[in-house]
């Protein structure tokens, strides 16, 4: 029982005895005791003033009588106002900090049968363009999110929606059939996804061309793009592929080839993965299925165009669009289709999108739409919507080509760390294979760290230069704080020491490290807390504020070199909870740490 549990028996407990009432332990309001008051854990009496009827300084100074009386953890309390401070005996911190330290897997829950499938869906990409800072973003919240939720003891399956058909693709393909002589990742010597996603770009530069020459002849904005002959070849070439042409599909599934193959390196390196990956091209006959049902049913109508539509007019909502007039299909249709593939794959207990908050309404529609389909998660489906991410120099556009690959990106983090390691002497005395892996560890660790650190709520600007720095709130610092504990550990065993499994709870500790041994224990609150909020930025500051605070008690106290045997092996075992702390709530970002630096 944790130090907190056996504080809110016995508050309830004393509120019994003192005033004959019962409490249910939810109403015990137990907190962090302020700094500028002596004290560690306050109870907040002000519930309890129905049942003694008496002024909150008198109803706290019997409770704080009782327990002091009664419970043993407890050496003193102070009252200031309707607050109890209590303040906890020493050797209860020895103690938590040993039942820490005995608990490699503190803080995280374990999978049972009884446990919620949950389902995050991230990344979905487009097969038309490399992934880029904005899926950067997107993935390492899911794989984030993903960790969090397993570590709550949910079941999870991570899955990815990839948007491999549509006119976007057309235009890829259309580009590289008109001016790709051939071009291969092979013969070109780039990876599949970026040569694809050059077509992209070339297909905007001719089609804007068009535009310019067709506008110069007199025709309005309106006028040029009707009579483009371009984007008629891309919906054509769209046409002919749901209607299973031999050489669109031949092509189609040749393009798509080389992006998967640059796809997976990507996620491979920035350290993502699924356990399932759907395809917009299997999901969307699906959806359409579905929407054929629902219009059989009456939940959809038909517009004279041959269009259907769901009218959202009494959910306060518009109408949205399902079928296109064409019998094509949009984004919606294959949300649903991709809902009911998913559904029957497997038994869904809750479902979580991590989409961009652009896609908000969206999101709300297809809420909706599921639950009248019928879909028992629909209603409850959680749509986890994050902000835009930039860089300083503005925003980002693909079909202009100004777009910052993930690739590209992941090299300058990686050059970067390796060029401030250097000119701090951080790599010095280690060969070259190490100093490579300890940049890229670094490198990545800074970017993940650096867009995790954030609310994902909140629009960002990511900082490259900023974000690799090794003071402050930063990955790199987080990771030299760790590599730090692991030196001083090395050391403690080449002097012959061995850490004991518990510590002496006689020990006599200062307040410094009280409160380090508070914070590590608030792990488990943070991880539980985090998992309730879908919040990777929790755990990100909460192991900030943890580095924060050991790095002042190594700055303050001596560790090596203390002379009392038995504050020294104290001191390596609560360095060595700290680091197992920092790793397990890193491995939860999905950051690795390095032994040295």
């Amino acid at each position: 029982m944790s130090i907190e549990e056996r504080l809110i028996d016995a508050v309830v407990k004393g509120i019994k005895e003192l005033y004959g009432a019962d409490v249910p332990a939810a109403q015990v309001q137990l907190q962090k005791t302020k700094k500028e008051f002596e004290g560690h854990l306050t109870v907040v009496v002000f519930p309890f003033l129905r049942m003694s009827r008496k002024a909150p300084e008198a109803t706290a100074q019997e409770l704080g009588e009782y327990l002091k009386a009664n419970e043993p953890i407890i050496s003193n309390f102070n009252v200031i106002k309707g607050f109890l401070n209590l303040i906890i005996a020493p050797s209860c911190w020895v103690e938590l900090l040993n039942d820490i330290h005995a608990d490699a897997h503190y803080g995280i829950k374990e999978v049972g049968e009884d446990s919620k499938l949950v389902m995050i869906e991230y990344s979905s990409p487009n097969t038309n363009k490399p992934l880029h800072l904005g899926h950067v973003r997107n993935n390492l919240l899911g794989h984030s999110l993903s960790k969090i939720m397993a570590a709550n003891g949910n079941k999870v399956v991570k899955t990815n929606i990839v948007n491999d058909r549509g006119i976007h693709i057309c235009k890829s393909m259309l580009a590289w059939a008109k001016y790709g002589k051939g071009e291969t990742p092979e013969s070109s010597g780039k990876k599949g996804d970026h040569l694809v996603g050059d077509y992209y770009v070339a297909f905007d530069k001719h089609y804007k061309a068009e535009l310019a020459e067709l506008k110069g002849k007199g025709m309005s904005d309106e006028e040029a793009e009707a009579s483009s002959i371009l984007m008629k070849e891309a919906r054509e070439m769209l046409v002919k592929w749901e209607a299973n042409d031999p050489e669109v599909r031949a092509l189609w599934n040749k393009m798509n080839g080389w992006v998967y193959t640059g796809f997976d390196e990507t996620y491979k390196r920035l350290g993502v993965s699924f356990d399932k990956i759907y395809y917009e091209s299997d999901t969307y006959l699906e959806g359409k299925e579905k929407v054929d049902e629902g219009l059989a049913k009456g939940l959809f109508f038909k517009k004279e165009d041959g269009s259907v539509w769901a009218d959202l007019t009494k959910e306060g909502l518009d109408q949205k669009l399902l079928l296109r007039a064409d019998g094509t299909s949009v984004y919606m249709t294959q949300d649903i289709g991709t809902a009911k593939m998913r559904f029957s794959d497997y038994s869904i207990d809750q479902m979580i999108y991590v989409v961009g908050n652009e896609q908000n309404y969206h999101f709300q529609v297809l809420s909706i739409l599921l639950d009248k389909l019928g879909f028992a998660w629909g209603k409850d489906l959680v749509h986890f919507s994050y902000g835009m991410v930039e860089l300083p120099e503005g925003k980002m556009k693909s079909r202009e080509g100004t777009v910052v690959d993930a690739d590209d990106l992941m090299d300058e983090m990686i050059d970067t760390a390796k060029e401030t390691s250097k000119e701090l002497g951080k790599l010095d005395h280690i060969s070259d294979e190490e100093a490579n892996e300890i940049a890229r560890i670094v490198g990545l660790g800074a970017l993940k760290y650096f867009i995790l650190k954030v609310d994902a709520r909140k629009n960002m600007t990511f900082n490259p230069k900023e974000s690799i720095d090794f003071n402050g709130n930063t990955g790199p610092f987080i990771q030299y704080t760790y590599a730090r504990i692991q030196s001083v550990l090395r050391k403690a065993k080449e002097a012959g020491m061995v850490l004991p499994k518990s510590v002496d709870v006689t020990t006599e500790i200062s307040e410094k490290e009280r409160g380090l041994i508070q914070l590590v224990a608030d792990f488990a609150v943070i991880v539980d807390q985090a998992g309730k909020d879908y919040s990777p930025s929790g755990i990100a500051n909460y192991i900030y504020e943890l580095v924060k605070e050991y790095n002042q008690f190594y700055h303050d106290f001596s560790i090596l070199r203390e002379e009392d045997e038995k504050v020294k092996l104290f001191r390596l075992v609560l360095s060595q909870t700290v680091a197992e702390t920092i790793k397990n709530g890193m491995d939860l970002l999905g950051i690795e740490v390095p032994d040295r630096m």
